[in-house]
């Protein structure tokens, strides 16, 4: 089973019936899997902060949500992340392509690589890492302990979990 259809089986498995989707060159099979379930209502959005709303709205509509996005909006979504997601208690797992480390073609990428992890620590957001393709083994649990602890998490997946850039 490739990485993709992994990702979207324990998301199917694990009751998320919602997900947003912002583009990202990385995510591009993922996104593509996730729009062909039919178990899944898809809504690709413009920005990573509009798609925490929509998920918000699923959420308190009675779905499980995630967010499909790139590490490099993280800034723009801590107010959301804070005052909506960690103020109401709402379960959102966040699979984020963790863009800007060694390797990194596109140099304003590298800028936000440095300041990801802080940022969600900072919020005291847990995180994951995943580096190697069998690190996709841990996403089931993540999305269950997500869904039991009411917390947004983020699981940041770079270039070399993807195959490179």
């Amino acid at each position: 089973m490739s990485i993709d259809d992994r990702i979207v089986s324990d998301l199917v498995s694990n009751h998320v019936e919602f997900v947003t989707t912002v583009p990202c060159k990385q995510l591009a099979g993922v996104i593509a899997k996730i729009d062909d379930c039919d178990d899944i209502y898809h809504i690709p959005s413009n920005k990573e902060d509009e798609g925490m709303g929509l998920c918000a709205g699923a959420y308190m509509g009675g779905k499980r949500p995630a967010i499909i996005m790139q590490n490099t909006a993280i800034g723009v979504t801590i107010n959301t992340l804070v005052t909506l997601t960690q103020y109401y208690r709402m379960p959102l797992p966040m699979l984020i392509s963790y863009r800007g480390e060694l390797g990194e073609p596109v140099a304003c990428q590298v800028e936000m690589a440095v300041h990801t992890k802080a940022l969600l620590a900072q919020l005291n957001i847990p995180t994951y890492h995943f580096h190697h393709e069998d690190d996709v083994n841990e996403f089931d649990a993540i999305l269950k302990h997500t869904f039991m602890c009411n917390k947004p998490v983020a699981i940041l997946t770079d270039a070399s979990f993807w195959n490179g850039y």
